[in-house]
């Protein structure tokens, strides 16, 4: 047999007895157990009346009381999670979303030269709707769910005194600023409305 072929193979098996010695070794170091079930759960989120078990669904801390203690500074850095698609300054171009420089008391779906989604249009009633301090807690907090079909991608921000903080920095962005509610009179956050 020639030499050539000789080391040929010795290098084929070489190499084959390198790659089963790491497969097992890494086998022995990395090994996970086989689950006693295959796959994963997929629990769906129910409401608090959906759920029958009694339980009350936690009220959420009306706007008005969590702006009474908001940071607009905080919002500021809040707002840069916006800024991939908005801007906030007086004439500011519109982006992916609309300029939110006086958001506050706008009629929803109104900003000039934006195109807005059906979904949205849909729920502006025609601009008839405001950008009311409510409104926005509930659509920042969850886009998609408070108003179905709009178009912003953004996941939302859960954390309601980091939402109010935005919201009390969107207030700033303005040369006449909306007033701000009275605590005192806010009664607990209504639940959006359910849609099917």
């Amino acid at each position: 047999m020639n030499s050539y072929v000789n080391m040929a193979v010795g290098a084929l098996l070489g190499t084959i007895f390198v790659l089963m010695s790491v497969s097992i070794a890494s086998e022995g170091i990395f090994h996970a157990p086989t689950p006693e079930k295959e796959g994963f759960a997929i629990v769906a989120e129910t409401s608090g009346a959906d759920s029958g078990s009694g339980e009350a669904a936690a009220v959420a801390t009306p706007i008005a009381t969590l702006l009474a203690s908001a940071d607009a500074a905080k919002g500021e850095t809040v707002f840069k999670k916006c800024m991939s698609c908005h801007t906030g300054e007086s004439g500011g171009p519109n982006k992916v979303g609309p300029n939110l420089y006086d958001v506050v008391d706008r009629p929803i779906a109104s900003h000039a030269g934006f195109s807005y989604s059906a979904g949205m249009k849909d729920f502006s009633k025609g601009s008839t709707e405001k950008w009311d301090y409510d409104h926005l807690s509930y659509f920042i907090e969850a886009p998609k769910k408070h108003v179905p079909g709009t178009a912003m991608g953004f996941a939302g921000i859960k954390k309601e005194t980091e939402r109010a903080d935005l919201i009390a920095y969107l207030r700033t962005l303005s040369a006449n600023p909306a007033p701000l509610p009275d605590p005192a009179a806010a009664a607990p956050a209504p639940a959006p409305a359910a849609t099917n």
